[in-house]
């Protein structure tokens, strides 16, 4: 006999568990009374220490938070707040967060508090966004490569058959043309990496391994002034990849961290970090169901910063903060890691910059073929 759905109906904490949104109950006197896991992992802290805590030990003692939740218990109506900061000291730098309060049925003083991190939902539009871009310019690539490297090869030849036959003088500038045309092709063949379509190794890997080898490649010349830093979750499974591309993508923004750090700091510091992030699931494609991605690669930096004003188009094509920088080295890094079946993000205040890796574990996607 099936059962009556009342007696299938599932306890009230499992459910609230299931939430990948963090959600606290609070009273009126700004005590928490309940957690779900979700807020546990949101607030790094136990369910034990959080309902031993008051709403403004977790939130600034000033947070718009507050009025909020004084709001639901006044009207005793649901109230939302938008792009609300929550940082604190003790909890460190945090994106903006979407609240919705509502006060809960049958009691007096009890509202239940739900946190959206905004970062999530711009998180996914910027990776879609990523990949149409490396779509774009993996055709530009190929159009560029049959286009523009033929003439250029014979702009190349004619300029050094007429250097045989010149002055000194005009010599230079028949060399200034064999050099600019040597750079064009260089961006050209960068711009064709997009479009590379030679199936790569892949291969079961230690992530650990990858980012030991990129640090002794970047000691050895473009950081050596600089400090690493290793803070590594030993118990950090393997992912399935390229262990060639994830080195150039690591190598990557190793180098680029070290390059904001400028080669005249004293005190110049890289930080690589691992973490297993078991909540973390997102939609890498417009109509692929989410996907977990919990292992967690970032490269921190403590140089000036990043401009705010480019910080959102940063893994654009041809968007760069070097004066000789041609702005495809992030976009190539961006299609890599999306190859991989990951994401790249990136945070940045001065002397606190961060190139964070979300990527899925090894059974969870195959090599492409």
């Amino acid at each position: 006999m099936t059962a009556h759905p009342a007696q299938r109906r599932p306890d009230a904490a499992k459910v609230l568990n299931a939430l990948a949104q963090p959600l606290l109950t609070v009273d009126a006197q700004g005590l928490v009374i309940d957690v779900n896991v979700a807020a546990e992992t949101f607030f790094d802290m136990g369910r034990g220490m959080l309902v031993r805590s008051r709403l403004t030990d977790l939130i600034p003692s000033d947070s718009p938070v507050l009025d909020l939740v004084a709001e639901a218990l006044s009207n005793g109506a649901t109230v939302n707040g938008y792009k609300i900061d929550i940082s604190t000291p003790r909890t460190g730098n945090r994106d903006a967060v979407d609240v919705f309060i509502a006060p809960v049925p049958e009691t007096n003083d009890v509202v239940a508090i739900m946190l959206q991190e905004r970062a999530i939902a711009e998180k996914i539009d910027r990776q879609l966004t990523h990949r149409s871009a490396a779509r774009s310019i993996s055709a530009l690539g190929l159009m560029l490569a049959h286009e523009i490297k033929n003439p250029l090869s014979g702009i190349r030849g004619a300029a050094q058959l007429l250097e045989a036959n010149v002055s000194d003088e005009d010599r230079a500038l028949t060399r200034l043309i064999c050099d600019e045309t040597d750079r064009i092709v260089k961006l050209v063949d960068r711009m064709q990496s997009f479009a590379d379509s030679t199936p790569s190794q892949w291969e079961s890997l230690n992530i650990h391994a990858v980012l030991d080898h990129v640090k002794r490649l970047a000691q050895a010349g473009f950081a050596r002034h600089i400090r690493f830093v290793e803070v590594y979750d030993p118990s950090l499974p393997h992912v399935r990849g390229s262990r060639d591309q994830l080195i150039q993508v690591f190598l990557n923004l190793v180098k680029n961290a070290s390059e904001a750090i400028g080669r005249d700091s004293i005190d110049g510091e890289i930080t690589l970090t691992t973490a297993y992030r078991p909540g973390v699931r997102l939609r890498t494609a417009p109509s692929a169901e989410p996907v977990a991605l919990p292992l967690e690669i970032c490269v921190w930096d403590n140089g000036p910063g990043i401009a705010p004003e480019i910080l959102g188009n940063l893994f654009d094509p041809f968007v760069t903060t070097k004066s000789q920088g041609s702005g495809l080295g992030l976009a190539l890094v961006a299609k890599l890691i999306g190859d991989h079946g990951g994401i790249i993000e990136c945070e940045s205040h001065p002397r606190r910059t961060m190139f964070r890796v979300l990527m899925p574990l090894q059974s969870l996607r195959a090599a492409p073929r």
